[in-house]
């Protein structure tokens, strides 16, 4: 069995909207024995949080603030975003912090705030489902440091060489998000490096998540992660037994406090 990894998992919302806070408590993470900081990536979130981060400009904090800790958005909705863009972001966010990047992806969703609508995004989830694969391919063709000629439906890449590449290789690690009960998902995270099961129950559903992915992925004998969510408190062990690899922090991001964050991660990650 993997030993089970622990990660705070932040929203950058209202008190944690301040890139420094959130550098300082990565840096205390460290110390205190944490393998991980992921944040939320959002534009807009509802009532009562006011003041929301970005996730990228506080990534670089984090990464400029630490050694050894593994950091990422998760998730990052890729269908909102210019996948020339995430390539240059992602490779440079992997340089600065010599290899510690892991980029969770997944679709979004419009019912929290409605920052999709109120933007102009892709409504459809088919649709935004094409866009975020099309993405990804573009993303891996950019890591590989070749020149990326790309013409698909979303998006035009004419022979651009994106470099430098980011440190891990063959690229940046992917988690794919998605419902552990739906199919699609389950198939896009198997072509990639981890798994990040949104509103699980029980550990008998990471297990069959785990038998699921290990049928479609192209080698299972390579590493793979299943990422889990869940509150402070909760006793990951059997979700780790089931094939979980990192436990995240489940936080109420309505009223979340810096020293809220800063007393679970005192706690120590998960034993």
């Amino acid at each position: 069995m993997t030993p089970l990894r622990s990660a705070l998992w932040v929203p950058l919302f209202d008190e944690l909207a301040d890139p420094r806070t959130v550098a300082r408590l990565a840096a205390e993470a460290e110390e205190a024995g944490w393998h991980g900081v992921f944040l939320w990536d959002h534009v807009l979130w509802r009532t009562p949080v006011q003041q929301v981060a970005d996730p990228w400009i506080t990534m670089a904090a984090i990464a400029g603030a630490t050694e050894h800790l593994r950091f990422g958005p998760m998730v990052t909705p890729l269908a909102r975003r210019r996948p020339a863009k995430v390539a240059r972001e992602t490779a440079t966010l992997d340089v600065l912090s010599n290899g510690r990047l892991t980029l969770g992806v997944g679709l979004g969703s419009d019912r929290f705030a409605g920052e999709l609508s109120k933007t102009g995004e892709q409504l459809d989830d088919r649709k935004r489902g094409q866009m975020l694969d099309e993405a990804l391919e573009i993303l891996t063709a950019a890591w590989s440091g070749e020149p990326v000629h790309h013409h698909g439906q979303h998006n035009t890449i004419d022979g651009i060489q994106f470099l430098p590449r980011p440190v891990q290789r063959p690229g940046v690690p992917v988690w794919a998000a998605g419902f552990p009960q739906h199919t699609k998902p389950l198939r896009r995270a198997a072509l990639y490096d981890g798994f990040f099961p949104i509103n699980l129950d029980h550990p008998d559903q990471v297990a069959e998540v785990v038998t699921t992915i290990n049928t479609l992925r192209p080698d299972p004998a390579m590493p793979y992660d299943i990422a889990i969510a869940l509150p402070p408190g909760t006793d990951p062990a059997p979700y780790a037994k089931a094939g979980a690899t990192w436990w995240l922090t489940e936080f109420d991001p309505d009223e979340l406090t810096a020293d809220e964050v800063r007393g679970v991660l005192r706690d120590g990650p998960a034993a």
